[in-house]
């Protein structure tokens, strides 16, 4: 007999919040989430609520656990409000600055975002390419797919199964061409509609982030959302980013929200690493004419205009396009490829950044207006 929402309810009955209500009538779970054995939900708190709700959270989880079919809980807590304001500074004061205490994850000694301003741009690609390209210099690498809804990594490198838990509350990573990786994907059908609200996402990012046995990395490459939404914001905060790689195409359409990304993360001040200009140019395989179909050099330029490096142009191509979607990418099964030596160059150019000294900047400064 499968599980159903219902019965994680009546096993949550008897969970007491602080105020000595049940749990399952509260109201406060959200986001439950049934898998081949994994169950995956939250509960809603303030944030003020944090330190109190933590025993709740883990006598839910044990609950869970417990039921009959379960072979894996995960548990978190989302706060939909950000917590109270300060009181107004007098006039004239300084306004009050609030310093990230973002921990380092152990064992990992640079976690970059590659991210984008919009979705389609080939970011995905590009960052499991990018993560290859830096094992190729005898790194050790990680990539996490934090793009809860439509995560590509397992597709991207050919991997399926599930996560193996290794402690009441890690999972270890799956591993595929040398490289350790997590995903959502791995935890969910690959057709499954992620139907979450922005809180739980943030909770399943954290958990993926946090809660997984990375062991040593020199690089942690963290596969980003598009957009410059509560995604990117939270990982800013609660993530000592060494930098950001922005992904985009030459295009003015793709160029405004590139824009748009590299000023977020300059404002909470993350290191820009790079702009990578993808889908760049087209080599008919049959003539040999080259066409930029969505324009050329407009990623080159928007970085020369903002001041941040530029790390190279990806062609438009049938063998990268290929290898993605047969899991066989394209740095790791024809590494030789001058394809491969491209994205290559630009791990090497990333990794000269972060070992020159832009990893070892404080993390993120979140400024409280």
């Amino acid at each position: 007999m499968s599980l159903t929402q219902a019965d994680i309810l009546r096993a949550l009955e008897k969970v007491k919040l602080p105020d000595g209500a049940s749990l399952a009538a509260s109201g406060r779970m959200t986001g439950i989430v049934i898998n081949d054995g994994k169950v995956i939900c939250a509960i809603t708190i303030e944030a003020a609520e944090a330190g109190a709700m933590e025993p709740v959270r883990a006598t839910a989880e044990a609950a869970i656990r417990a039921l009959p079919g379960v072979r894996q809980a995960l548990v978190g807590l989302t706060a939909d409000k950000a917590p109270s304001q300060r009181p107004a500074a007098p006039a004239g004061a300084p306004q009050a600055r609030a310093t990230s205490k973002a921990a380092a994850l152990p064992g990992v000694k640079h976690i970059i975002a590659v991210a984008s301003g919009k979705g389609g741009v080939g970011k995905s690609t590009t960052s499991c390419n990018l993560a290859l390209g830096l094992a190729a210099l005898g790194l050790k690498v990680g990539i996490l797919d934090a793009d809860i809804y439509g995560p590509s990594q397992p597709r991207l490198l050919g991997l399926r199964g599930k996560p193996r838990l290794v402690g009441p509350r890690m999972l270890e990573p799956m591993e595929r061409y040398g490289i350790k990786v997590m995903s959502i994907g791995f935890l969910v059908e690959e057709d499954a509609a992620m139907i979450w609200r922005g809180p739980m996402v943030i909770s399943a990012i954290t958990q993926m982030l946090r809660e997984v046995a990375w062991g040593e990395l020199d690089v942690l490459v963290v596969d980003m959302p598009p957009g410059t939404g509560d995604a990117q914001l939270t990982m800013a905060q609660q993530t000592p980013l060494a930098g950001a790689v922005i992904v985009s195409t030459p295009q003015d359409l793709a160029l405004i929200d590139a824009r748009r990304g590299i000023a977020m993360f300059q404002k909470v001040d993350v290191p820009i690493l790079g702009v990578i200009e993808n889908m760049s140019s087209f080599c008919c395989p049959n003539c040999g004419h080259i066409s930029p179909i969505f324009g050329h050099g407009g990623a080159r330029a928007e970085a020369t205009k903002m001041n941040v490096p530029f790390l190279g142009e990806i062609p438009l191509d049938m063998q990268i396009r290929e290898t993605s979607d047969e899991g066989r990418p394209i740095v790791a099964t024809e590494p030789d490829s001058p394809h491969a030596q491209i994205y290559k160059a630009i791990a090497s150019s990333v990794w000269a950044a972060l070992s020159g000294g832009a990893a070892s900047r404080a993390a993120p400064r979140i400024v409280i207006e």
